[in-house]
């Protein structure tokens, strides 16, 4: 009897052990469910957050709702470059840019020379792609009103000589002078018949920040690190290409290679002032 009871009692104890781990296991379980359900609404509630900004971000301002004008001239996809150079050149450089970027204002002013000289020799067109990323990093609009001006100048051939005259009186990146229309007029008194009502009115009325702003979206969806990024034949090549740094010498000598037994664009006058 004594051992019958024992037996009874471990039954007892078991099928109780079997039921608090059942109980445990549920437990478990709902806990689970409860973060898991949580983790989601947390990560709803962030992609809702990003499609907000997303669509709040850069659509304010008139020019944005209206028609997309793109400069003069415009080429590649969706005309959102500006090209400088024969158009059969064997080999293309292209750089996006943003005006009130000091970096850019250095690649420029070390390698205008010699982009230049490419180009008049038909070695290189370049196509210029015209980024805001200053603006948007901090505060302002010089960024934007700067390269406006720039696709007002290329509408009467004048784009790369004011392209030129903006980063040699580039402002510090912090001080926003470029946002001020009546620095950008003034500076274009630099380029021999840039300065007219025509180039002004352009100005002014931003015709072509819709043009600019969607340069931007292109550089921003486009991967790229920053400004300047700069590809030869679409090969990145700043800082460097492969394991070589990007010098004076090294660019001649890798548009040299990549035009190796090819013909030299045909070269046409560049209007005057440019």
């Amino acid at each position: 009897m004594s051992d019958k009871n024992e037996q009874e009692k471990r039954a007892a104890r078991d099928r109780l052990a079997q039921q608090r781990e059942r109980q445990k296991a549920g437990e478990r379980r709902r806990r689970t469910l409860i973060v898991a359900s949580a983790v989601v609404g947390v990560l709803a509630l962030a992609a809702v957050v990003g499609v907000i900004a997303a669509n709040s971000g850069g659509k304010s301002g008139k020019s944005e709702a209206g028609r997309v004008v793109a400069p003069s001239g415009a080429t590649g996809k969706d005309s959102l470059a500006i090209q400088v150079g024969a158009d059969n050149a064997p080999s293309t450089l292209t750089i996006w840019e943003d005006f009130r970027c000091p970096v850019c204002a250095q690649f420029e002013n070390v390698f205008r020379d010699t982009i230049h000289q490419l180009q008049s020799t038909g070695q290189i067109k370049v196509e210029y792609h015209l980024a805001t990323i200053i603006d948007g990093n901090l505060g302002g609009s010089g960024s934007l009103r700067a390269a406006n001006a720039a696709a007002c100048a290329q509408d009467v051939g004048k784009f790369s000589a004011y392209h030129d005259v903006l980063y040699s009186n580039q402002p510090k990146e912090t001080v926003d002078a470029f946002a001020d229309n009546a620095k950008l007029i003034e500076l274009s008194g630099k380029v021999p018949g840039l300065d007219t009502s025509g180039f002004r009115r352009c100005l002014e009325d931003g015709t072509h920040d819709s043009w600019v702003k969607k340069s931007n979206t292109a550089f921003v969806n486009g991967g790229f690190q920053g400004t300047p990024t700069a590809l030869l034949n679409g090969e990145l090549i700043f800082p460097k290409k492969g394991n070589e740094p990007l010098s004076v010498t090294n660019l001649k000598k890798w548009v040299a290679e990549a035009n190796k037994g090819k013909k030299p664009g045909t070269v046409t006058p560049a209007p005057s002032g440019s």
